[in-house]
Parts: structure tokens; sequence; C-alpha cells
């Protein structure tokens, strides 16, 4: 099996990691190129930062790091993963996408080693969602004076076992992102508000 990725070299060497690169070839693709080489999937890491760079391909898999984004409007072969700083070297990738395409997507990602857990097709998924909300009432707190940053990310790492406390993950996320979910998810629903501490970071 062959794959194509575009992503810098943190996350390219996050999937290399999940892949059997014995069995597998893995080919970086660098976005400028004119022509894509023909893959088995492809994968778009810098599809919210940089743009697609994957749109001409309708007949293979082609996984784009989309969080805040749904499927709607994509190809039926475009399915979103959760490739933010923190999640995506985690063991298992998180996926969503069509209904009709998202299961098959599933099983080719199994065959090349990657293992998923399919999300529902909303704005920030499962983890991001979760981990936007843990942030933000992280910022509410510091703005109470409960507790110091670094007290906060031990008593959350110590208590939950997370593998980063609030503030940690907010930095490898980027602070904008967070920022830019919590304020989407705030239109659907006013708990996500974001907190006036977040707010001028």
């Amino acid at each position: 099996m062959h794959i194509l990725i575009h992503g810098t070299p943190e996350q390219v060497a996050a999937f290399t990691k999940k892949l059997n690169t014995s069995v597998h070839k893995i080919t970086v693709f660098q976005g400028e190129d004119t022509s894509i080489p023909e893959a088995d999937i492809y994968i778009d890491a810098l599809f919210e930062d940089k743009g697609p760079v994957f749109n001409s391909i309708k007949h293979k898999p082609v996984l784009i790091n989309g969080v805040t984004i749904n499927t709607d409007g994509l190809g039926n072969n475009v399915i979103r993963f959760n490739g933010w700083g923190g999640f995506i070297s985690q063991e298992k990738l998180e996926i969503a996408g069509n209904e009709n395409s998202i299961s098959a997507a599933a099983e080719i990602l199994a065959e090349a080693g990657i293992q998923t857990v399919i999300s529902a097709d909303s704005c920030g998924m499962i983890g991001p969602r979760v981990v936007a909300m843990i942030i933000n009432e992280a910022f509410f707190a510091l703005a109470e004076n409960i507790s110091t940053q670094t007290e906060i990310d031990t008593a959350m790492k110590s208590g939950t076992n997370y593998p980063y406390g609030p503030f940690e993950w907010c930095e490898i996320i980027g602070i904008e992102k967070v920022k830019n979910l919590l304020h989407l998810l705030s239109k659907e629903n006013n708990r996500y508000q974001i907190a006036p501490a977040l707010q001028k970071n």
C-alpha cells in the first residue's frame, strides 16, 4: 500500500510510527509539486493551516486534518481526522466523515496499520471539543485566582491521568485553534462561551 502524506516532519513521523513501513510505502508530498503521485491513501495533515492539496483526488480515500469543519460539500471520499498537536501521536486516530464512506475508510486504514475511533461528523469531533472545554474552564479558574497555571496542569495530570494539563494542551494545540473551536461551538450552545482570560490571550 502506498500512502502519500502532506505534513510537517512531526506529523509525518506520527503517521509513520503508526504504519508498518516494511510493508507499506510512505511518500512525503511537498505541496508545491505540480503532479500528485498515484497512491492508495492521501493524507493532508496541513489542511486546516494551508488549505487543500488533494482536491483533484476523487477515486481514493483522502484524509484531511479538519477538526473545525464537517464534510458537507467535500467529496464522498474525504475523511476528516483529528490531527491537532497532542492528539495525532495517540495510539488511535479519531476520524469522521460521510456515513457511506467512513466504515470503508476505517477498514482501509486498519489494513495500513492505523487504528481509528469513528466520531460523529460535527464541528470539534470528540477529543478537541472536550479538551477545548477543559482549557476554557482552566482559564476561568485562573482568572478567579483558584490556582496557578502550573498547579492546575499538575492537578489535572495527577487527577485524571491526562498526558497534558489544560495550559500545556493549549500551547501544544495552539491558542488560536482552541479559541476558534470554542467560538464555532458557542454558536450552537452558549456553554462554550470563551473565558475572558482566554479571549484576551
